[in-house]
């Protein structure tokens, strides 16, 4: 048996920088990952499909370029280049967290797949592993529906469908949420016909509805067809089609992605020889310090359940590693969750939505601007979109805001910096911003209280 002062399983944006943490300050520490180090957000997440939609917007802007006086064709995508495009920038970044980990003292990098064996043991690749600290931090994997006939046909989920190279004929996505945006409005720029399956009334039920339909009037000027209140009960395949039975109605498509959420990869950790229990969906329930049920056991990331955002993991690593290393008492209460859907206009969230404001009776004032009224939106071509912000009308502060723009995320951080500081709404309405920038418009987006 291996004696180590840290166990670590997964590889992933808390994992990783952990175990180089724990581990310089002079613990033995052991990192396991059965598949890439990095985890989603660098093999088959955030790096891969941002490089990925980088080259839609190239096809889009290229497609767009005659009306600014620029000839251009963008008519023959050549998927095969944008995949090579996307496997050198994810392989840079494997190799170089790999290089990082290897060099640091005092760490085992191990490849395999973990499970507990006993209440602080491990087993991988038939070694037994001990550590009073163990840290999971598994992450989640595409969650399949169990729908009629599924598993009989070649679906894609949001891993496979990167590895796609040649553009489907016709795209039917299951599910209208933030993954299915982005992979829908980046394959229809790709060249597919796309259509996306909503089985609720609208797309994005978490957002405030203006928003979302902002977002659906969007997507369908692109050419996406979207149908709501559309319930996939039945999947086969016909003439090498797949065929969708609806509630209603048919649809046949070339290729089908599923994204319809997430489940966390708890199923084979046998935590069961810890006394841990996962919640029916298989989320690891976690304190505000990230504590399990079971001292010195830790969970971090998608698999702990919450916002399932890279930057909420690095978070989770922060939180821990002050805490161990410092002896701090951070927590995961009301820390700041900002967000980006990277659709083009990019939507930014930060703090309260519309909905949430008014369930919690909060005196609400609306400031709210259509990209039309922004002049760097306007002198760019990039019109599309809106700014809102909700302001407490008691103390003046910021609440929240849903900026869908270019550069969305960019500007929503402004308005979390302001957040975070303590400023008053008045005070971006009055502040002095570099012209002409699209952060420049908060002016005009709190002005619009205050007419």
């Amino acid at each position: 048996m291996k004696k180590y002062d840290a166990i670590i399983i997964g590889a992933g944006q808390a994992g990783t920088p952990l175990a180089r943490k724990l581990a310089k300050a002079g613990w033995r520490t052991a990192l396991i990952e059965r598949r890439k180090i990095g985890g989603t957000c660098v093999n088959d997440g955030c790096t891969p499909t941002k490089t990925m939609i980088g080259a839609a917007r190239e096809a889009y802007m290229a497609g767009r370029a005659q009306r600014f006086g620029i000839p251009s064709d963008p008519s023959h995508i050549d998927l095969r280049k944008v995949k090579a495009r996307k496997d050198e920038i994810v392989g840079q970044a494997v190799d170089g967290l790999t290089k990082s980990i290897g060099s640091t003292k005092n760490l085992d990098y191990i490849e395999g797949q973990a499970a507990f064996s006993g209440m602080k043991t491990i087993e991988v690749n038939g070694e037994t592993l001990q550590a009073d600290n163990i840290f999971i931090n598994t992450g989640a994997r595409p969650g399949i529906p169990d729908i009629e006939g599924l598993h009989t046909v070649p679906y894609l989920t949001s891993t496979t469908i990167l590895d796609l190279t040649e553009t489907p004929k016709h795209l039917c996505i299951l599910g209208a949420g933030y993954v299915a945006m982005e992979m829908g409005q980046m394959f229809r720029r790709f060249g597919a016909q796309v259509t996306l399956l909503e089985k609720n009334t609208r797309i994005l039920g978490k957002e405030d509805e203006d928003v979302a339909a902002e977002i659906h009037k969007i997507l369908e000027e692109d050419g996406i067809t979207i149908c709501c209140g559309a319930e996939l009960r039945k999947v086969s395949t016909s003439n090498d089609q797949i065929l969708l039975e609806l509630n209603g109605r048919q649809l046949t498509s070339s290729h089908l992605l599923i994204a319809a959420g997430r489940t966390p990869n708890t199923g084979d950790l046998g935590l069961d020889k810890t006394g841990l229990r996962t919640t029916g969906n298989g989320i690891i329930p976690v304190n505000e310090k990230l504590e399990t049920g079971v001292p010195g056991i830790y969970a971090m990331g998608d698999v702990k359940g919450g916002p399932a955002f890279t930057h909420i993991s690095y978070n989770d690593y922060i939180i821990i590693s002050k805490n161990i290393l410092e002896q701090q008492q951070r927590t995961i209460r009301d820390r700041p969750v900002p967000y980006c859907m990277f659709t083009d206009p990019e939507l930014g969230r930060i703090g309260l939505t519309e909905q949430e404001a008014r369930e919690q009776g909060k005196n609400v004032l609306i400031a709210k601007i259509p990209m039309t009224k922004v002049a760097r939106g306007v002198e760019s071509g990039d019109t599309r979109g809106l700014m809102k912000a909700l302001v407490d009308k008691d103390s003046g502060l910021i609440l929240g805001a849903a900026i869908l723009s270019v550069a969305g995320g960019e500007i929503m951080s402004v308005v979390q910096m302001a957040m975070m500081g303590g400023l008053r709404y008045d005070q971006l309405r009055d502040g002095v911003f570099a012209h002409p920038t699209f952060s420049e418009s908060l002016n005009n987006l709190f002005m619009s209280i205050d007419p």
